[in-house]
Formats: structure tokens, C-alpha cells, sequence
């Protein structure tokens, strides 16, 4: 099992980046695949982006592509989300997650469901 961290949720107006991290402070992250998630009040959770366990491949919704970008530092046990050009629609709290992968590790996993371990979110707040 994971434990998660995340950090870098900020209130920022239309246009602007955040970085947000999610350090694992339990376990190995080498083994994982992870993904983002967000949840705006009143809405599902939904995901953001996906990245494999071998970092290799990465997957992003709609509504995030060419916005923002994944990547991971499996040296720092660390998960990042870069996100640009940032809307109000993007307000949310955002959620890391990891699942065990398996193989080669190039699944990437895009269900709130096929994740077991969670972190407790960051608020990000676009607005001016």
C-alpha cells in the first residue's frame, strides 16, 4: 500500500500554472502506476491524467490536453501535474492515486475504480 501527499494546489487567476505534487511517503512508487483525479463541489470525481509505471506512457481527458502535463521522479517517490492556461473551469480538488502495476508496466489506468490508493487532495482555485 501507498501512502500519498499532495501539494502545490494555490489560488491563481485565468491563465496561470500550478505545479502540484504527490509525494509518496509510504512505500515505493517505483511499482506503481498513478494517476490524477479532480473533483469540483457538487460533481463526480473525475480524471485528469495517467501516467504507467514505467512512465513511458501517459494519458490525458479532453479537456486537459496540451494544457497540462505528467511526469514522475521515481528517485524522489514523486508524481507531478503541470498545469498551464489554466481555466475556472479547472477549479477543483485534486487527487492523486496509484495502482500496483504488473508486467512491463506500460498500462495506464484511467477509472477511479482501478485505483486503491489515494491521497487526501489539494484545492486549486482559478478565479479573478
Amino acid at each position: 500500500q501507498l501512502q500519498l501527499v499532495e501539494s502545490g494546489g494555490a489560488s491563481v487567476q485565468p491563465g496561470g500554472s500550478l505545479r502540484l505534487s504527490c509525494v509518496v511517503s509510504r512505500g515505493s512508487l517505483e511499482y506503481y502506476a498513478a494517476g490524477w483525479f479532480r473533483q469540483a463541489p457538487g460533481k463526480e470525481r473525475e480524471g485528469v491524467s495517467y501516467i504507467s509505471m514505467n512512465g513511458h506512457a501517459k494519458n490525458y481527458a479532453d479537456s486537459v490536453k496540451g494544457r497540462f502535463t505528467i511526469s514522475r521522479d521515481d528517485a524522489k517517490n514523486t508524481v507531478y501535474l503541470q498545469t498551464d492556461s489554466l481555466t475556472t473551469e479547472d477549479t477543483a480538488v485534486y487527487y492523486c492515486a496509484g495502482k500496483r502495476g504488473s508486467g512491463l508496466g506500460w498500462n495506464v489506468y484511467t477509472h477511479v475504480s482501478d485505483y486503491n490508493n489515494w491521497g487526501q487532495g489539494t484545492q486549486v482555485t482559478v478565479s479573478s
